[in-house]
């Protein structure tokens, strides 16, 4: 079983080890381009076709040539069967612009072994820290050509915030609008529970759809679950009776601490997680099956 794999969008297995951009390709060059993280389980990628949705809708909000879903499908498969059956991964699907000299986009993707954070996550939980984004939950309507809501390649302010996290002895961030309401993380989406209701920010404020999220709300009903998506403040995360960072690889992340306060174990901590395992593996089964 390889250790890493690299198949560009032709389906050529590529080494993995060799050079593959060009160094005017402005993935590298201005972050010009747009990219999807999938968890590998069982020899599937999970809730693949929610992500293949949004890679195509974060194409769209760069004005990037529609992606050919069929051969990213075809792309995949040729990945998985690479990678084994046996074990997990995180594979990342990349889609730029491509070379500033012109020519075609770049599109690959690669499949790699799971982090050890994201098995301390899932294991341990998060001590997370709350940090200002800088601008308004209205900023998505006003300004479309920020991109807000897209995945996209530009991700050094996101990375900056965890820094400054780790710096300050958190391991996470949850971002707040300038109006002091709750947004998302600078990888994941925020959940709270209030009872057997699971709340989540509206993605009308900006923030990026959650794949996962949307998996978790699609099966949760069956399961004596409430969802709903509402505006929620600081205070709410710590009143309520559970929080997580939900993410695509690492999935239901518990956070025990959140600017300095310990918050109590939810008795639905267990629960959630498994519901989350069952929708990833479900909404995937389902939409491949399509």
């Amino acid at each position: 079983m390889a250790e890493q794999v690299l198949v560009t969008l032709d389906g050529e297995l590529r080494d993995p080890d060799a050079p593959l951009l060009r160094a005017d390709d402005l993935a590298a060059v201005r972050g010009d381009g747009v990219f999807e993280t999938v968890l590998i389980r069982d020899g599937a990628p999970c809730t693949i076709e929610l992500h293949l949705a949004r890679l195509c809708n974060s194409a769209a909000a760069l004005d990037l040539p529609a992606p050919d879903v069929e051969a990213w499908r075809i792309a995949i498969a040729i990945a998985i069967d690479e990678w084994g059956a046996n074990r997990e991964g995180a594979m990342r699907l990349v889609y730029s612009r491509g070379r500033e000299s012109g020519g075609e986009p770049t599109a690959y993707l690669t499949i790699g072994p799971v982090a050890p954070r994201v098995v301390a996550a899932r294991r341990d939980g998060l001590s997370v820290c709350t940090l200002e984004r800088g601008y308004s939950v209205d900023l998505a309507a006003t300004a479309p050509w920020q991109l807000l809501g897209a995945k996209t390649l530009s991700y050094a302010t996101n990375m900056a915030a965890l820094r400054h996290a780790h710096a300050s002895g958190a391991d996470d961030v949850i971002f707040t609008s300038s109006e002091g309401l709750v947004l998302e993380g600078p990888r994941s989406t925020v959940l709270i529970a209030r009872g057997r209701t699971l709340i989540t920010p509206p993605v009308e404020h900006g923030i990026l759809p959650g794949t996962t999220q949307q998996a978790l709300f699609q099966v949760a009903g069956t399961h004596r679950f409430r969802c709903e998506m509402a505006a929620l403040r600081p205070a709410d995360l710590i009143a309520a009776d559970g929080l997580w960072l939900l993410s695509s690889v690492t999935l239901a992340a518990r956070v025990h601490t959140l600017d300095g306060l310990p918050l109590p174990a939810p008795e639905i901590a267990d629960e959630l997680s498994g519901l989350v395992d069952l929708a990833v593996g479900t909404v995937g089964a389902e939409a491949d099956a399509a």
